[in-house]
């Protein structure tokens, strides 16, 4: 009787000095252990009985892990002292932070054992030991840094163990840096500690074809099983103090382990909150922050949807909507899934055709198509994920068309790519097709291989910065094959209108007369004939800026104007004058923007005055026919149909010239800006190499030449160059196939591989779906005044249009704007030789 009482003083004595070191006793039962000593004696898997903790009525725990191991490192003979030890590593004297009323530096002296790092009064024998930090597997050090020598002229390290964190300092680096080294090599000699959930699940997978020991084992330890008190520490092992959350501390994170407690937090007030979309947004996000949470919120979620009280209530299936948003944005490590996918499965058995069995199912086919999102899904995709439903998107394509797709958290823009194809019956197209970001005045192609989701919810962020709409677009990407292409189909439209861009982006190389038959053209083909109430479009939209800026600008420079600004420090020094004269430089340059305005002013008003002029001489033409005219004169441009990308072309050493690369079907050129023949062409069988030669230089090595670029273009001028480098395999191996069909009379032949395009798929053989295209008049305008005559024809091959199903071809186009107009009035006469077939 006497030994109890004892043992029960002893106890209450434990709990009083826990609780003045500010220690709850709580965090004692969820000491991270070896499993050698959670299941001594060979107990079977079963028969381990670790349970969440619990509080009763006077403070004490219900239930509590064995402490042996801990306490046969923590309670040593304090009377022993620093020399006596034979295992001693490294000692030296040290200065440790102390933190009271304020922080202040004092000097001890510190021995590194085998199991623990300790300090003393001093280093003589018989010295007071003053504290222990045991040292496990958990433990973590971060190691000296310049920016702390630099506030306290000392180096730093910092050890932290479960309890105590040591911040330590000296006035020498290799010192800081030995010290470190011997402490790290301590911990990574130390055996891998588990938690009692880590043992629990790997008892649970060895038995999981055994549902009677599997219900014991739930039966017998709370912590497997939902709970409405307080998580004191994490269910996985983190590292004490892990130097990896120094760099979210930016966002206000602490350490992993401090977050795993919070996150369970946050998880219960799912089942009292009003809103529950800003709370899982919240988890996710940390979740995306911090990597290693992920296994650890996977495993709170299981245990919050297992033996539920009140199993279908809305607020327990709260946690069942996290869990499906969390399935759809990331993937939890191998063990945890294992988990995971039996607890859904359980789930799913015990209670069938309820909303769990729903939720159950709904993310164990979620499981098998996640990829770790690059972002956290919008509050649109967290309601939809919450109803298991698709979000709708919206994708438009080149004119005023749109589609709207039905897409779900797995999407990727290839397989929207090929849903557009299907829809507008571009199966059969040799051309590529992508999807593009893009905005009043920027666009980029998107990869592949991305989450049509992560792209959406990066729509948000966008358009608060930019203050702009973004959508998504669906273009031609690859131009392949542009002759063949049907002059009554979408992708003749397609054509027309990327073309058009091209123009007003002022990368089509054209001389002034061109450029305003090409928007006359324009007008007639979107709007038909010219009608004064008809709302005219603005010039920008018909006529390259760039272009009429530049003719400004030179005409400026040519024609007298002010007399020159004299530099700073020529004529006046100091003092008043020099006031005087930046005043007068000032006002000069007002006065010449102001003048610059007005000449663009008047330059617009001109150019489009004109361009109506040559608009109202093509009424009657239909708009088949004025598309047709539109491409026929870019195609006089020897680049037509490239992709051109403003580089900085390195000549020799430092000295580079600003240039336009263009990325066609079968070669790379280099132009002037503004001037259509090109520097230099390489075709792609010249071409050895090509790729990032750092962050913002791209490489290309044609024979014996290296060419370097500067660009903030690499990335898609490497997917373009890859898009046609596989359709020329793609062509070639078509071409060997039939080759050695015809020598070995073999139908069929497998084709060559490609390399994975990005947001571009090979097209598949499908039958055609619809037609999305605008309605096209093909109807015969009134002929024309007999007295106009066609040019006479040429025949070089950069001017000839093919249009399928004609019985002739285009034979030329001339810049001279008379000209054009007999051309065009001699189709509709009759007297030319297009034929363009019925609508």
């Amino acid at each position: 009787m006497q030994g109890i009482c004892w043992f029960v003083c002893c106890r209450q004595g434990f709990s009083l000095l826990r609780r003045e070191y500010g220690e709850k006793e709580e965090e004692e039962s969820f000491e991270l252990r070896n499993k050698e000593d959670l299941t001594p004696n060979g107990r079977g898997p079963a028969e381990v009985t670790v349970s969440q903790p619990t509080r009763t009525a006077n403070g004490t725990n219900g239930h509590a892990i064995s402490e042996v191991s801990e306490m046969k490192s923590l309670i040593m003979d304090k009377s022993k002292s620093p020399e006596e030890d034979p295992e001693l590593l490294v000692k030296g004297w040290l200065l440790r932070e102390v933190r009271g009323n304020w922080i202040k530096q004092r000097r001890y002296w510190f021995v590194l054992s085998q199991d623990s790092l300790d300090y003393y009064t001093g280093p003589e024998k018989g010295a007071r030991r003053l504290g222990t930090l045991v040292l496990t597997n958990l433990c973590s050090v971060i190691w000296p840094d310049k920016q702390t020598y630099k506030e306290t002229g000392y180096w730093s390290l910092t050890v932290y163990g479960r309890k105590h964190c040591y911040r330590l300092y000296t006035k020498h680096f290799n010192e800081a840096v030995h010290w470190a080294c011997a402490v790290q090599k301590i911990i990574d000699t130390k055996a891998p500690v588990e938690t009692p959930t880590q043992l629990l699940v790997k008892d649970i997978e060895e038995n999981k074809f055994n549902p009677e020991v599997v219900e014991h084992i739930f039966k017998h330890n709370p912590i497997l099983k939902y709970t409405q008190g307080p998580l004191y520490a994490p269910l996985l092992p983190f590292p004490y103090g892990s130097p990896e959350h120094r760099y979210h501390s930016g966002k206000g994170y602490g350490s992993v382990r401090e977050e795993a407690v919070k996150m369970f937090n946050c998880l219960q007030q799912l089942e009292c909150a009003r809103e529950a979309v800003p709370i899982i947004q919240g988890v996710l996000q940390t979740c995306l922050d911090l990597r290693p949470l992920r296994d650890e919120v996977y495993c709170q979620l299981v245990k919050q949807t297992s033996h539920s009280p009140t199993p279908c209530s809305a607020a327990h299936l709260r946690y069942w909507q996290l869990l499906t948003c969390m399935s759809c944005t990331f993937l939890p490590g191998p063990i945890v899934l294992k988990y995971l996918r039996f607890h859904l499965k359980r789930v799913q058995s015990q209670t069938p055709e309820s909303e769990m069995d729903n939720y159950a199912s709904f993310i164990s086919e979620a499981l098998e198509k996640t990829k770790c999102r690059e972002s956290v899904p919008s509050w649109e995709e967290i309601h939809m994920l919450m109803n298991r439903q698709e979000m709708l998107c919206t994708v438009h394509y080149p004119g005023p068309g749109s589609c709207q797709l039905y897409v779900s958290s797995h999407t990727t823009a290839n397989e929207v790519v090929r849903r557009m194809q299907d829809k507008l019956g571009l199966q059969e197209s040799k051309n590529t097709f992508a999807l593009y970001e893009q905005n009043s005045v920027w666009e980029q192609p998107v990869c592949g291989t991305a989450l049509i989701a992560d792209i959406l919810t990066s729509f948000s962020a966008k358009e608060a910065e930019s203050k702009s709409q973004w959508k998504l677009c669906f273009k031609l990407y690859c131009l392949l094959d542009a002759d063949d292409i049907s002059v009554d189909s979408i992708e003749y439209f397609f054509l027309f209108e990327q073309c058009h861009e091209m123009v007003v982006r002022g990368q089509l190389p054209a001389c002034e007369d061109d450029l305003q038959t090409l928007a006359a053209l324009r007008l007639q083909a979107t709007m038909g004939d010219f009608s004064t109430h008809a709302p005219c479009p603005p010039l920008d939209e018909l006529f390259p800026g760039p272009t009429l800026e530049t003719r400004v600008l030179m005409s400026l420079t040519a024609a007298p104007g002010l007399p020159p600004c004299t530099g700073p420090g020529t004529g006046f020094p100091s003092g008043l004058l020099s006031g005087t004269l930046w005043t007068a430089v000032h006002k000069q340059k007002v006065e010449q923007d102001l003048r610059v305005r007005s000449c663009l002013k008047e330059e617009a008003t001109a150019v489009m005055a004109s361009i109506l002029e040559r608009w109202k001489g093509l009424a009657g033409y239909s708009r088949l026919d004025s598309m047709a005219a539109y491409l026929t004169i870019a195609r006089q441009w020897s680049g037509f149909g490239c992709t051109l990308y403003e580089v900085d072309f390195y000549i020799t050493g430092n000295f580079s010239q600003k240039l336009w690369l263009g990325v066609a079907a079968t070669s790379v050129s280099l132009y002037r800006q503004g001037e259509a023949e090109a520097l230099e062409s390489f075709p792609y069988g010249q071409i050895c190499s090509y790729g990032v030669s750092d962050s913002n230089t791209f490489k290309i090595t044609a024979g014996d030449r290296d060419l370097l670029f500067e660009t903030s273009k690499l990335t898609e001028i490497m997917q373009l160059m890859n898009a046609y480098f596989s359709a020329t395999r793609r062509q070639r191996g078509k071409v060997d196939e039939a080759e050695i069909t015809h020598l070995t009379s073999v139908t069929t032949m497998p084709a060559s591989a490609l390399l994975e395009l990005p947001s571009h798929p090979k097209s598949r053989s499908l039958p055609k779906h619809m037609d999305l295209m605008p309605s096209m008049d093909v109807s015969s305008p009134p002929r024309p005044p007999p007295s106009l005559t066609p040019p006479h024809p040429l025949q070089s091959p950069r001017q000839r249009l093919v249009l399928p199903g004609t019985v002739d071809r285009v034979r030329h186009v001339t810049h001279n704007w008379n000209q054009m107009l007999n051309f065009l009035a001699a189709v509709k006469s009759g007297e030319s030789q297009l034929f363009l077939p019925p609508a």
